[in-house]
This record gives C-alpha cells, structure tokens and sequence, in this order.
C-alpha cells in the first residue's frame, strides 16, 4: 500500500461503521485505537495503520485535539466507549498522556501501548518529566503562537517547531521531503498540556508495552526507559527517532500485534 493511500486511511474521525468494516477482524480480536501526539495529527499513523489493515486488523485513528491532558481524554474515551469491543489504546508522544487518562472508567481497554510517549504517574505532568532528565535537542526549536481562541477575547498561547529545526528534532531519519511536508502541517499544542496534571493513572492496572526510541530528539531515551520501568510495562527498544511510527512503522506494530495477542489469552 503506498504511503498516499495510507494517509487517507489514517486521517479523520472513525465511525461505528469503520469499526465493523471490512479490514476488521472477528469480535475475539480487539481494535487498535490510535491516538497522535504533538506537532502532528493521525495521518502520523499511517504506515501503522496500512500494516494493521494488512493484518487484518480494526484500526480507529480520532482526532487528538491538543488542548488539556484531562479534556483530551475525554475526547479519546467517548471514542474507546463507542466501539463496544476491546481495544488495545496506543499513544505517541503526548498522546501517551492522554491514553493514560482515556483508559481510566473504561472497562474494554485491554493494553495499553507507548510509542516514545508520556507514561505519567497521578499527579505529574509532562515538563515534570521533561525537566527531570537532561534537556532533549527540541528546547531550542520551541516556537510560541496563538492558538484559536475557545472563547472571544481570550486567546491561548501553544508551541510549535521551527520549520527549519523540525527535521532533526523530530524526524532525522525520514527523507527531506517528507519531513518538509511533517514540518509544513505540523499542529501546536496548547502551553496547558504540558502543564495539566494526571489523575490516577491506567497503566497500574492494565498490561502495557512501550517501544523506546533510542534516536530520539524529542523526549530523552533515558526518560522513556525510566517510564517504561515505572509502569513495569513490555520493553521493545527500536532504533528511530521520535517519529518511529512512520520510519520503523514494523517495529511500532511487531509491538502492537503482541499486546493484542496477549490481551485474547485465557
């Protein structure tokens, strides 16, 4: 499947028909439930999404709208809710923050999966995190920018990549004209989820896997490592930068394919 036709794949709201359309797998098999990080949206996924389909797999990829960890997962657990199979949950980046809130009240997330992602514990946020371990090369790429204002006459400030600095913070092993499309359509993501603090977090009471990116330049390998032992989760260590989904998408979904499989174990 070729990389445009993927893309649209990956793009958009699902719906309950996507759920129980033809690239699904019978009810015993769970959905995969996607969901992208910063700087980016759910095309992100799509080469993961093209191997999932070709596997046989019900692949959902909603919106993220980067605003607050606690509204965030709402959003993504409406979606979880909605499906009324299992679901493996798997975040990138940020989007780990919000899986980890999205599985809480739920009772068909069956794993959870990080992909370079925030594993938070209750009452943490994603500088603390960033600021417990040596600065990552994307300090110096940060841009701040208005965001769309929810309500009149109270603008938001968010955060984004310099264009230029983009493609070797975020995706040094992807071809340049890839990452000048990535750097071109990335969204930013509002300065309050970065400081929004988690409740009490899934991953203690639901199996979880984490692939760390050892090349990463956006989020410390080391901090991945130490989220990743925290939460006791299945380590798969894949050498890619912070977009492994799209440059070692095998590896992000050798990963995938195990949780859901250990999720059908008796």
């Amino acid at each position: 499947m070729r990389r445009r036709d993927r893309m649209r794949l990956a793009e958009g709201s699902p719906n309950r028909s996507e759920v129980t359309g033809m690239h699904g797998p019978s009810h015993a098999s769970p959905a995969v439930v996607l969901v992208h990080g910063a700087f980016t949206d759910a095309s992100s996924w799509a080469e993961v999404t093209g191997l999932l389909h070709d596997d046989g797999r019900t692949v959902l990829a909603p919106a993220n709208p980067l605003r607050d960890p606690a509204q965030d997962a709402a959003r993504i657990r409406s979606v979880v809710r909605g499906i009324g199979v299992p679901v493996v949950l798997v975040g990138h980046g940020y989007g780990g923050a919000v899986i980890t809130q999205a599985a809480t009240g739920t009772d068909n997330v069956v794993a959870l999966c990080y992909v370079a992602a925030f594993g938070l514990d209750s009452g943490e946020c994603v500088l603390d995190v960033v600021n417990r371990f040596a600065p990552a090369p994307v300090a110096g790429a940060i841009v701040t920018t208005d965001l769309p204002a929810r309500t009149p006459g109270r603008p938001e400030r968010g955060i984004r990549l310099r264009e230029d600095l983009f493609p070797q913070v975020y995706a040094a092993d992807l071809p340049p004209d890839v990452t000048a499309v990535l750097a071109t359509a990335q969204r930013p993501i509002a300065c309050r989820a970065l400081t929004g603090r988690t409740g009490s977090p899934a991953w203690t009471s639901t199996p979880s896997w984490y692939a760390i990116a050892t090349a990463d330049r956006m989020l410390n390998p080391t901090a991945q490592r130490f989220m990743a032992q925290r939460m006791a989760a299945a380590e798969h260590v894949v050498d890619g930068s912070h977009a492994v989904l799209l440059s070692r998408p095998d590896a992000v979904v050798a990963m995938i394919l195990e949780a859901a499989e250990w999720s059908r174990c008796p």
